[in-house]
């Protein structure tokens, strides 16, 4: 192993000891060693990066920009081990990340996909309608993230307490949430119609397929956008539409709508509905404020009021 393997390997341990995943950096990081090896360098230059982070020459800027981005974070961290390490410069590839602007689902569109969902054909055990409508239901009422809600073990809810816990989300943290007694009651319906099933499970997983094992990602994306093509919220051929994570953004708003219009001081609630959701920063929070008319309108109208106005 190269010094310069060596010190990514460091580096990338001990971020990730901090709770960054690092799947795509640390892959570009390894792929720039192989580059600067057959290069004959062996240590980082804002020139070899630039050319290395360059490739393919028929990708998208916010790719190239990702893979300067990873070296770069690199090159400030080994810049005091190594001094002819040298930083690329801010502005080199600039690209300012789009967000995809969200869909925000209506209650009607959530009943009809459930009711999409209840329609599935139930192939050998009839057991995957209810999997997928209690799956969806799940994601409209918590703003969980869907791989959250695969990873869901049977331990993972408390009948008693009535609370879920979301175990190594992003960043390897762990969150409690508690869920609404109509929640519960729909969790422990569709857990016992499960266990009567599959009585011999062969994973500890809560929602499980037809075969009994644990859902996987690509199925329930699949069949979602069967679902939003049955009840019309993409075309029969639409490659685009509303997403499954659109759920999450969804509920988010429709939290927010709410604090608003009950009259609620919402600025203090947001820390609360970050740490709910799971987000890193509450800055991701407040970006839902800015995706919606309807958010900004009734935030606008909080600032315009006279001064001395006070919640009651």
């Amino acid at each position: 192993m190269t010094p310069l393997l060596k010190a990514i390997e460091d580096y990338l341990s001990l971020r990730r000891t901090l709770g960054y995943k690092l799947k795509d950096p640390g892959t570009y990081l390894h792929d720039f060693v192989s580059f600067l090896q057959r290069q004959g360098v062996d240590y980082v230059t804002t020139e070899m990066a630039l050319r290395w982070a360059m490739q393919p020459a028929n990708a998208q800027p916010a790719h190239w920009a990702a893979r300067l981005r990873a070296v770069r974070l690199f090159a400030q961290h080994h810049c005091a081990s190594d001094p002819r390490t040298e930083v690329p410069p801010l502005g080199l590839l600039p690209h300012r990340p789009r967000r995809k602007q969200p869909y925000i689902y209506s209650a009607k569109e959530i009943r009809r996909l459930m009711a999409a969902a209840r329609a599935l054909s139930p192939s050998t055990t009839g057991l995957r309608p209810w999997t997928y409508s209690t799956l969806l239901g799940l994601l409209a009422v918590t703003g969980l993230r869907v791989g959250e809600a695969l990873r869901l073990n049977r331990d993972d809810w408390d009948l008693t307490q009535g609370v879920l816990t979301i175990r190594h989300t992003k960043f390897n943290k762990t969150r409690v949430i508690p869920v609404h007694l109509t929640t519960q009651r729909a969790l422990r319906d569709y857990a016992r119609r499960r266990d009567r099933i599959h009585s011999r499970p062969k994973t500890p997983s809560f929602f499980v397929s037809e075969r009994g094992t644990r859902v996987e990602h690509s199925c329930v994306s699949r069949t979602f956008y069967k679902l939003s093509r049955k009840v019309g919220l993409r075309g029969p051929t639409d490659h685009h539409g509303p997403r499954l994570h659109d759920f999450r953004h969804a509920f988010a708003v429709r939290t927010v709508l709410r604090w608003y219009r009950e009259g609620v001081d919402v600025e203090p609630r947001m820390p609360v509905l970050s740490t709910y959701l799971g987000h890193g920063h509450v800055s991701d929070t407040y970006w839902y404020l800015s995706s919606v008319p309807e958010l900004l309108s009734l935030a606008a109208s909080r600032l315009e009021r006279p001064r001395g106005w006070h919640l009651p």
